[in-house]
C-alpha cells in the first residue's frame, strides 16, 4: 500500500459526503455566518458525543456539509462560496460558543479547500472532480516528513502528528523536509496529498482539550508521491503559485501562511464568547456561596467582568483589522509585504491570548460552579488552554518572527 509507484489511482467519495453536487457560490458572507449560528443549537447538544467520540459525529459533519461551511472558502468555479478569509473568524466563534472541537475541525478541513486552490490544476481537478466536497485533513508539521526527489515526484516516508479531521477526511496534506542526502539538510519544505489508502492513521489523540478533533497521528514509508500532487511552501507566501492559473482571485493571492493563525483563532474568540455567556449569565441570578448576598453586586465581580470583556472586544478587533487589511491588499493586486506577515502573526498570538486571558477571568468568576461536567464553562476553559498550545499562537516563536524583523536581526527568512 504504502509502496505504491503510479502517479495516478481511482477513488470514491466516503459514505458520509453528499452525493448530489450542490453549489454554495451565490451564498453571501452574512448568510454564510448566520448558517454557523442557526446549527449552534445541534452541534451544542451533541458536544459531549463529539467528546467522547473523539471526533466529528456524522451527523455533525452531515450539517457541515448542507450548510455549506466545509466550502466557505472552495473556489467558486467548482460551487463554493470562495468568501474573504475574515469568515473564519465569524464561523468558527459561532462554533466554538458550544462546541471548540467543531469549530476546530471546521476551521482546519475549510481551509484545506482554501489551500487546495494553490496546487497545480491537476491535482485539484483529481479532488474535486470525484466530489466536491471531498474532505482533506493536514498535518503540516515539516520535520516529521522525509522527502526524496525522485523521477517524477518524490519517495516520501514519515510519520506526522495532530492530523485533526483525519476520521472524517478521504485525503491528507502532510508535510515534509526535502533533502538530497539522508544527512543533508533540507532544499526545500513541500506539502504532499495522499490518499487514505496510503497512509495508516493512529489513535494516539487522548487529550485533556480538543478532544473531538480526533487530531491523530498518521504515518507512510516509501511512497511514491507524482510531482503534481506536491507544493512547495514557498508557493503559500503570496507569490505566483500553480493554482493561479485557474483561481486568479483575491483570495488566492493572499499569505496563506502568514495569515493560517485565522483558520483557528475563531474558536479562541468563541471559547471567551461562549464563557463570557455562561458566567455572566449566570452571576445575574446567583447568590455568594457564604454571605447569600447577589453575586453580581460585588465591585470586584463588576471589574472582572469589564477585564474580560474588553478583552474579548479588543481581540475580535486585531483578527478583524488584520484579515481586513490582507484582502484590501489582495484586492489591489499587490503583494503583501513582510513586514505586513510578520504583523499578521503576532496579532494572531496577541488576540490569542486576550482570549484565554478573559477565559481564565471568568472562569474564576464562574467559581466551583464551573467545574461541573454537566456545565459548559469546563469544556471552554479546557478547549481554550489546548486551543492556546497550537504554535501559531507561541508568543516565543510568533513573537520572536516579529521581533527579529523590527531589529533588524540578519537570519534566514521565515517561511509566510
Amino acid at each position: 500500500m504504502n509502496g505504491t509507484r503510479g502517479a495516478r489511482f481511482a477513488w470514491a467519495p466516503s459514505a458520509t459526503l453528499p452525493q448530489a453536487r450542490v453549489s454554495f457560490a451565490s451564498v453571501g458572507y452574512e448568510e454564510m455566518t448566520r448558517r454557523a449560528s442557526r446549527l449552534a443549537p445541534a452541534i451544542a447538544q451533541r458536544a459531549e458525543t463529539c467528546e467522547r467520540l473523539r471526533r466529528l459525529p456524522e451527523e455533525t459533519e452531515r450539517d457541515l456539509h448542507a450548510a455549506g461551511l466545509f466550502r466557505m472558502v472552495q473556489p467558486a468555479r467548482v460551487g463554493g462560496a470562495e468568501l474573504d478569509v475574515g469568515i473564519f473568524i465569524d464561523t468558527c466563534a459561532e462554533i466554538a460558543r458550544v462546541c471548540p472541537s467543531t469549530a476546530w475541525n471546521l476551521g482546519n478541513l475549510a481551509s484545506h479547500h482554501w489551500m487546495l486552490g494553490y496546487f497545480p490544476l491537476q491535482a485539484q481537478e483529481e479532488l474535486w472532480s470525484v466530489s466536491p466536497d471531498v474532505l482533506i485533513a493536514t498535518s503540516l508539521v515539516y520535520p516529521a516528513g522525509r522527502g526524496r526527489k525522485v523521477e517524477g515526484g518524490y519517495e516520501l516516508s514519515g510519520r506526522w502528528p495532530l492530523s485533526s479531521g483525519v476520521d472524517n477526511s478521504d485525503w491528507n496534506m502532510l508535510a515534509f523536509m526535502v533533502r538530497e542526502r539522508e544527512d543533508g539538510p533540507p532544499v526545500d519544505q513541500r506539502l504532499a496529498l495522499v490518499h487514505r489508502s496510503q497512509y495508516e492513521v493512529i489513535d494516539t489523540w487522548h487529550a485533556v482539550g480538543l478532544s473531538g478533533t480526533g487530531s491523530k497521528d498518521v504515518e507512510i514509508k516509501g511512497l511514491f508521491v507524482p510531482e503534481y500532487r506536491t507544493l512547495t511552501a514557498w508557493d503559500l507566501s503570496g507569490r505566483p503559485h500553480p493554482g493561479l492559473a485557474a483561481n486568479d482571485t483575491p483570495l488566492f493571492r493572499l499569505p496563506m501562511l502568514a495569515l493560517g493563525p485565522y483558520i483557528l483563532s475563531g474558536v479562541m474568540l468563541g471559547c471567551a464568547r461562549g464563557a463570557y455567556e455562561a458566567t455572566v449569565g449566570a452571576a445575574r441570578k446567583r447568590n455568594a456561596t457564604m454571605t447569600g448576598l447577589p453575586f453580581g453586586a460585588s465591585q470586584p465581580v463588576q471589574i472582572k467582568v469589564a477585564e474580560a470583556a474588553a478583552r474579548i472586544d479588543a481581540a475580535e478587533l486585531l483578527m478583524r483589522q488584520v484579515c481586513t487589511q490582507a484582502m484590501q491588499v489582495a484586492r489591489a493586486g499587490r503583494e503583501a509585504a513582510q513586514e505586513d506577515k510578520v504583523r499578521y502573526r503576532r496579532d494572531a498570538f496577541f488576540s490569542a491570548r486576550l482570549c484565554l486571558e478573559a477565559v481564565d477571568i471568568l472562569m474564576g468568576i464562574a467559581g466551583s460552579g464551573g467545574l461541573y461536567l454537566a456545565g459548559t464553562m469546563q469544556r471552554l476553559f479546557r478547549d481554550a488552554h489546548a486551543a492556546n498550545a497550537h504554535v501559531m499562537f507561541s508568543p516565543d516563536v510568533q513573537g520572536a518572527i516579529f521581533g527579529q524583523h523590527a531589529l533588524g536581526i540578519g537570519g534566514p527568512p521565515p517561511v509566510l
